[in-house]
């Protein structure tokens, strides 16, 4: 006697397509977390691997950063950085923008980066994006705790008065900003680059270009009330979303300036999470059919 086929077939998973493109299987992503434990491992490691030095470069590449802005920004241009450590103004600057632009960097060649790993088995392809925002959180870690070092010597050996408040404790949000903006824009420019190579290109120029229209290198207030072509300069420095992100992690650690108001902070949470679902919109639809264009 035959079975029926719906009685015979008891599958433990089943693979089908997303009726959403806001569709988001988290539970399918936990299931998976080992897979991201591994590609979390394989970023780190490869990153530094057969150097001499390995993971010491995550504190020498920032405090070389360091270094050179102090001569170029603070010693040849001259530019304030309102009555903080210029060490410890850069370091804060340098830690926050380079774990975005690093987990924008990485999650902006997602497909292109796995196209022969998403071409051969299934997993959810999040997974891939989110290893890279991971990852480098690790090397962000490392960094922060060197600003934390620094701002300890100045603080105790140095006897230099610096006011922290209650701004400092939003800093896990403030990560969380940094990871989301850069997932969202990561994920939106790896599917667009599928069909369009250029962008890969020119999406690095801009963002060694976005930088400097972020207060990284000086202090937000040094533009307050300057005007270009008819637009206030301060206005469109916080149309940014990292901005408001850099300017309270400042504010919160160091106490210089002032805090850049709650409108735009909260402006730059909502950007963070409207990115954040076009971002998985246009990621879900191009999965479907990117190895076609890959």
């Amino acid at each position: 006697m035959l079975m029926p086929a719906s009685n015979m077939e008891n599958w433990t998973t089943v693979i089908k397509p997303k009726n959403s493109l806001l569709d988001i299987n988290f539970k399918e992503i936990w299931a998976y977390r080992d897979l991201l434990t591994l590609f979390v491992k394989r970023d780190i490691i490869t990153q530094y691997k057969q150097t001499i030095l390995g993971p010491l470069w995550f504190v020498i590449q920032p405090a070389i950063t360091v270094i050179m802005y102090m001569v170029v920004f603070g010693g040849i241009a001259g530019i304030p950085t309102d009555g903080a450590p210029q060490p410890l103004f850069y370091l804060a600057g340098v830690c926050m923008w380079q774990y975005f632009s690093d987990c924008l960097n990485k999650t902006s060649s997602t497909f292109l980066s796995n196209a022969s790993i998403f071409g051969k088995v299934y997993f959810p392809r999040l997974i891939s994006p989110l290893s890279s925002v991971t990852s480098n959180l690790v090397r962000f870690s490392i960094q922060f705790c060197l600003f934390l070092i620094v701002y300890l010597y100045y603080a105790i050996f140095v006897g230099l008065t610096i006011h922290p408040n209650w701004y400092a404790c939003l800093f896990p949000l403030l990560v969380i900003m940094m990871a989301g903006l850069a997932l969202g824009f990561g994920i939106i420019i790896s599917s667009m680059t599928t069909k369009y190579r250029d962008l890969q290109i020119l999406f690095g120029f801009v963002v060694s270009l976005w930088m400097y229209a972020t207060p990284i290198v000086y202090p937000l207030s040094q533009v307050r009330g300057k005007i270009v072509a008819g637009y206030d300069l301060y206005t469109i420095m916080c149309i940014n979303p990292v901005t408001p992100v850099i300017e309270t992690f400042k504010y919160g650690f160091l106490g210089v300036g002032e805090f850049i108001g709650w409108g735009w902070f909260v402006y730059s949470f909502c950007f963070m999470v409207i990115l954040l679902m076009f971002g998985i919109i246009i990621f879900n639809r191009v999965q479907q059919s990117f190895m076609d264009t890959v």
